[in-house]
């Protein structure tokens, strides 16, 4: 298994609010200066203030998602869209159906572009995402739904090596080599993970239209529940944040972008 991968598990951890709410807590615990142990709180609740305040994390996920792109602004009719895995729950039993999880609007959008006649097929990348079990991929999951959406085999190419991004791009562009007849893509992926996404197929030589799905923001409102009301959600779309910016700066410095 690659030190990558497993590096970026790690990181995925580390990254996460929660934990660094644990820290705090634990740090406040065992410090044994009143004052230290004061400071410690005041970091936990300052954390929680802007964590679980919804506004804060709804503009910063305003500013880093690429926006909606109109069906009109598609071309006529791309050769092929490419949709990208993260979405199916591969660890979860039984294993005679398909899980969908969060970001299922990558999978909807990239079959309404399908039947909408925007593109003539689709190309499914991923591999699996567990860390230990291989029993089945993502991308085949995913085939799985589209044929039962009545999508034709012959319509649907899979690539199920790929563990990252970066392997997304490279593996994609090793399959389209024996296909020289799809020149146009569109590339389908969570609003929040295109501007990686895109830069890693820009890197390697293909040229997609952005395609966002998966929206985690929501249209600003003025209303006092959008500014004050804490909740639970805020954290998890922060951590979700928080992963995909160090990612893409992670990516960056790698040169995969």
């Amino acid at each position: 298994m690659g030190v990558f991968f497993l590096l970026s598990k790690l990181l995925d951890l580390l990254l996460l609010p929660t934990v660094w709410l644990l820290a705090l807590l634990l740090a406040a615990l065992v410090a044994r200066q009143p004052h230290r142990q004061r400071q410690w709180l005041r970091a936990v609740v300052a954390l929680l203030l802007v964590g679980t305040n919804s506004a804060l994390v709804n503009e910063a996920l305003l500013a880093w998602e690429r926006p909606p792109v109109p069906l009109a602004a598609l071309p006529t009719r791309a050769d092929a869209a490419v949709l990208l895995t993260g979405i199916t729950l591969v660890d979860k039993s039984p294993h005679d159906r398909v899980y969908l999880g969060p970001g299922a609007d990558r999978f909807t959008n990239t079959l309404w572009l399908y039947r909408a006649g925007r593109v003539r097929r689709i190309i499914i990348s991923g591999g699996s995402g567990s860390v230990l079990s291989k029993a089945h991929t993502e991308a085949g999951d995913l085939a799985t739904l589209l044929r039962l959406a009545g999508v034709p085999a012959s319509d649907i190419l899979l690539e199920e090596k790929s563990r990252n991004t970066r392997e997304n791009a490279l593996f994609t562009k090793q399959l389209l080599a024996a296909h020289p007849d799809i020149k146009s893509l569109v590339l389908v992926t969570s609003a929040f993970h295109q501007r990686r996404a895109l830069g890693c197929f820009r890197k390697v030589g293909l040229q997609p239209i952005s395609f966002p799905a998966g929206f985690r923001s929501s249209d600003r409102t003025y209303t006092p529940n959008y500014w004050l009301v804490p909740s639970a959600e805020a954290l998890e779309n922060w951590s979700l944040l928080v992963h995909e910016i160090s990612g893409w700066l992670m990516y960056k410095a790698l040169g995969y972008l």
